[in-house]
C-alpha cells in the first residue's frame, strides 16, 4: 500500500491534531504502511505510540498490537476513542479484565471491520478462541510494544513474547513492527532474531533527554527526605518506585498522614481500586502515585515532575524506562534514586537458588547498577553509553557527578594489593572477609582460616574496612574482579585483573564512599552518619552554635546521670536538631535516632534550651521538615509485641510471619527505638550465656561511643557472633537507653 506524504500529515492533522511529526516518526509510519517490517528504539516521551496507531488508522483491517501492560492498553483506548470522536468501535482491547459479554462485544466488532487497533496481552494471544477469531479477519500489522520483554536480557523478560512469531505465522502473517523505549545492542539483537524480522529496517533515536536531571542519593532516612522534597515542590506530579508491595503501602500511607495526596499502585490490589487510583493521579486529583517496579505503570503522563526510586531498580533498562516517565513534555524532570550496597545484596540474595544462567543475567544486570550508583562519571553519558549511543560532553551540567565532582585517586596501588591477596589464599571469600585482612580486623572466621598470619593481614590498616570494601566494588565494576553469586559472592580474579596485575595502570577510584551498607559493616559509624544528615539538609551542617550547646548539655546531662553521652542522644540526633529546631515533644521525637522513649527520657532539658534558643535569635523553623510518623498500628508489629509478650521463641515468630530472623531483628530494633520497651530476658536467658550477656552489656553501658553493631563486633572481638549483640543491644536500649 502507497500513501503519499501529504495525506499522512493531513491524516495526522485529522486524528492527532499535529502540524508536524517528531524526529523519525514519518519515516516510521510511511515505512509501515508500504508493508515493510520495522524496529523502533526510541526513548520514553518520544512517541512510539503514534509510530503504530496512525498506520492502523490509515491502512486497511486491524493492527494488533501486543502490549503486556493492561493498565496502558485502557490508557492508549480510551486516548484513540478520544482522538476519533464518536467511534467507540474503532479500538478495544483483549484481556482477562473483560466479561464474556464485553468480549462478544469485541468480537462483533472485530468481524464487522469496525476496529483499527485490538490490544491484547501475550498470554491473551495465546488462547484458543482468540487465535481463531483472529484468523477471520484481515489484519494490517503486527505492533509488538515494549518489546524488550522478547529478550532474556531484557529487564521484563516474559516467556509468553516469545511465542509470538510463533503465533503470528499461526493467524497469518503480516507486518511486523516491534518497538521499545530501553534495549541493549545485545536485547535488539535477540528481538529482531526471535521474531524472525532479522532484515528489518531499524530506526533508533537519540536515548539523550536533556531535561531530565540524575541523581543518586545515600539511603539514610530516605522517607523523611522524600517527604521534604515532595514538600519542597508543592503541587507537583511524581511518582516513587517501591520493590516491594508491603513499602508501597507503608510509604503511600506515610506521605498521606504528611499532608501529602498519595496513593497506592501495584499488582495486588483490585482491578477497580488499581483504576481508581490510576485515574485519580491522571486527573490530578492526587499528586503522587506509589507504585512497584516489577508491576510497570503504563501511565501516559506528560508534566510528571520527579521520579523517585525508593528501591535501586534491578537493570539499568528499568532505571531508563522509570526515569524516563518524568518530564515527558519537554520541561523538568527530577530523578532521585536512593542507593545502599545492602539492597544490592539483598537482591543477589533472592537470586540464589534460580537457574544459573538467569542468574548469570540478573548478576550481570545487576553489576552495571552498581556500576552506575557508584561511578563519579556523568550520569547522562553512562546511561547513554550502555545503549550503545557516544555522548560527547564532558559535563552534561544536569546530573549530580558534573554539579558536584565526586573526589578520586590514583588506586593501582590498592587494587594489586587486593588482586595478589585474592590470588594467594587457596580459597575463595567474600568481600567482607578479604576487608577485614586488609584492614587487620581479626575475628572468630580470620582465625579460624589463620589469615591473621597472613604478610597481608593489616597491610592496609591505614584505611577501614569500608574503604577496602569501596575498592572491591570498583574492582568488580571494572571486570578486575568477579564475584559468583551461585557461591555466596566469592571473589575470583579475572583474566582482565591477572593482566593488570601484571601491567598496572593509572586507576581512577572514588574515593571511600557515603553510601549506607557499601562495605561490610551493615551499621554506619556516627561520623558518616551526621555527614550525610548535613548532606541531605541542603549542603550545611545545621546550626553550629545551637549544635556547640547541645553538645555541652550532652556532656553536662552524662556527667548528672553517669551514662555515656551517645545513649542520651547521638550525634547524628543533636545535628538534625540543629536543622530542625524542634520545641516541642512530637518535633522532637521524630529527630533521627530520637523516637518516643528517648525524647520523654531525656528531652525536656534539650527542648527548654532550643526554644530559648530560637526565642533569642528570632529563629524562623522549618516546620515542613518534621515528619510525622504512621501510628505503630501494623498488624505486623502488633503480633510481634504480643507474640514477645507471650515469650515465643523469636525463631518462631520469624516463621510464623514468613520473615528472615534478620528482618524480625530490624523490626524489633524499629519497635524499641520507636519508644516502646520489649522484655527479651525469656529468650536471652535460654540463648546466651549468662557471663556473654553481662559482657556485651557491660561494653554499650561504660565502653561504648555509640550503639553501633559494627563497633561493638570490633571491640568485643571475635568470640561474639553480631546476633548475640543485637539482642543484648536491645536489652541495654530499653532497660536503661530508652
Amino acid at each position: 500500500m502507497s500513501i503519499d506524504s501529504a495525506a499522512i500529515h493531513a491524516k495526522l492533522k485529522e486524528f492527532f491534531g499535529f502540524d508536524t511529526f517528531k524526529a523519525d516518526q514519518e519515516d516510521i509510519v510511511a515505512h509501515l504502511v508500504a508493508g515493510n517490517d520495522a524496529f523502533v528504539l526510541m526513548p520514553t516521551g518520544g512517541g512510539k505510540s503514534l509510530c503504530y496507531q496512525l498506520p492502523a488508522l490509515l491502512m486497511p483491517g486491524t493492527a494488533i498490537v501486543i502490549s503486556p501492560l493492561i493498565a496502558l492498553m485502557k490508557n492508549q483506548v480510551d486516548a484513540i476513542r478520544g482522538f476519533v470522536s464518536g467511534n467507540d468501535c474503532i479500538a478495544h482491547f483483549l484481556n482477562s479484565s473483560l466479561s464474556k459479554a464485553q468480549i462478544l462485544e469485541v468480537r462483533e466488532d472485530l468481524l464487522a471491520g469496525r476496529t483499527k487497533l485490538l490490544y491484547v496481552a501475550p498470554e491473551s494471544l495465546t488462547k484458543e478462541d482468540n487465535v481463531s477469531i483472529l484468523k477471520e479477519i484481515k489484519i494490517s500489522f503486527y505492533a509488538v510494544d515494549e518489546a524488550h520483554c522478547i529478550s532474556e536480557w531484557g529487564h521484563d523478560f516474559r516467556p509468553e513474547y516469545r511465542r509470538i512469531r510463533s503465533l503470528v505465522e499461526e493467524i497469518g502473517r503480516a507486518p511486523i513492527i516491534a518497538l521499545t523505549a530501553t534495549a541493549t545492542p545485545k536485547v535488539q539483537h535477540d528481538i529482531l532474531k526471535n521474531l524472525g524480522i532479522a532484515g528489518a529496517r531499524v530506526f533508533k533515536s537519540s536515548f539523550n533527554r536533556p531535561n531530565l536531571f540524575y541523581e543518586v542519593r545515600d539511603k539514610i532516612d530516605p522517607e523523611k527526605d522524600i517527604i521534604r522534597y515532595i514538600k519542597q515542590n508543592p503541587g507537583k506530579s511524581g511518582i516513587v518506585y517501591c520493590l516491594s508491595r508491603k513499602k508501597v503501602e507503608e510509604l503511600a500511607e506515610l506521605l498521606c498522614i504528611n499532608d501529602i495526596k498519595a496513593r497506592p499502585y501495584h499488582a495486588g490490589l483490585d482491578a477497580k481500586t488499581r483504576a481508581e487510583n490510576q485515574d485519580a493521579f491522571l486527573m490530578e486529583d492526587i499528586d503522587v502515585i506509589v507504585a512497584t517496579i516489577a508491576f510497570g505503570m503504563g501511565i501516559d503522563k506528560p508534566d510528571v515532575r520527579f521520579v523517585i526510586h525508593y528501591d535501586i531498580p534491578k537493570s539499568i533498562e528499568s532505571y531508563y524506562q522509570e526515569t524516563g516517565r518524568a518530564g515527558r513534555d519537554g520541561q523538568e524532570g527530577r530523578c532521585i534514586t536512593y542507593y545502599s550496597y545492602k539492597d544490592i545484596r539483598k537482591l543477589e540474595k533472592f537470586m540464589q537458588g534460580k537457574p544459573v544462567a538467569e542468574q548469570e543475567i540478573g548478576g550481570q544486570l545487576l553489576s552495571e547498577v552498581v556500576a552506575y550508583a557508584e561511578s563519579s562519571s556523568c550520569r547522562r553519558r553512562l546511561l547513554l553509553n550502555y545503549f550503545g549511543e557516544e555522548y560527547q560532553v564532558t559535563n552534561c551540567g544536569c546530573c549530580d557527578n558534573c554539579i558536584n565532582p565526586k573526589a578520586t585517586f590514583d588506586g593501582r596501588k590498592e587494587m594489586c594489593m587486593v588482586i595478589d591477596l585474592v590470588r594467594s589464599l587457596p580459597e575463595k571469600f567474600k568481600i567482607e572477609h578479604l576487608a577485614a585482612i586488609l584492614a587487620g580486623v581479626s575475628n572468630a572466621r580470620i582465625q579460624s582460616y589463620k589469615h591473621d598470619k597472613l604478610k597481608y593481614f593489616g597491610a592496609g590498616k591505614g584505611h577501614s574496612e569500608k574503604f577496602w570494601c569501596t575498592v572491591m566494588h570498583q574492582g568488580i565494576i571494572l571486570h578486575l574482579l568477579d564475584k559468583e553469586i551461585e557461591s555466596y559472592g566469592l571473589i575470583s580474579v579475572t583474566p582482565q585483573g591477572e593482566e593488570f596485575y601484571r601491567n598496572p595502570q593509572r586507576l581512577e577510584l572514588v574515593e571511600d564512599r557515603v553510601f549506607s551498607g557499601s562495605g561490610g559493616d551493615d551499621e554506619e559509624d556516627e561520623e558518616t552518619a551526621a555527614a550525610s544528615a548535613a548532606m541531605r539538609s541542603g549542603g550545611g551542617g545545621g546550626d553550629p552554635v545551637l549544635l556547640s550547646m547541645l553538645k555541652d548539655l550532652r556532656k553536662d546531662m552524662s556527667r548528672r546521670l553517669k551514662l555515656q553521652p551517645w545513649i542520651i542522644f547521638g550525634d547524628p540526633s543533636l545535628e538534625d536538631m540543629s536543622i530542625q529546631y524542634p520545641i516541642r515533644f512530637e518535633e522532637l521525637k521524630n529527630c533521627q535516632g530520637v523516637g518516643e522513649g528517648k525524647a520523654r527520657k531525656f528531652g525536656k532539658e534539650f527542648l527548654d534550651l532550643i526554644a530559648k534558643y530560637v526565642e533569642e535569635n528570632e529563629i524562623t523553623r522549618p516546620d515542613d521538615f518534621v515528619v510525622k510518623s504512621a501510628p505503630n498500628r501494623s498488624g505486623g508489629k502488633i503480633y510481634i509485641i504480643q507474640s514477645i509478650d507471650r515469650r515465643m521463641s523469636l525463631e518462631d515468630i520469624a516463621e510464623a510471619r514468613g520473615m528472615e530472623m534478620d528482618e524480625l531483628m530490624t523490626e524489633i530494633e524499629a519497635i524499641v527505638s520507636s519508644g516502646l520497651k520489649l522484655n527479651l530476658n525469656y529468650f536471652i536467658e535460654q540463648n546466651i550465656d549468662e557471663d556473654v550477656v553481662e559482657e556485651i552489656y557491660d561494653y554499650f553501658k561504660d565502653e561504648a561511643e555509640s550503639d553501633s553493631i559494627a563497633d561493638a563486633i570490633k571491640a568485643l572481638g571475635a568470640d561474639y557472633d553480631e546476633m548475640e549483640i543485637r539482642l543484648v543491644r536491645i536489652k541495654f536500649l530499653c532497660e536503661i537507653a530508652s
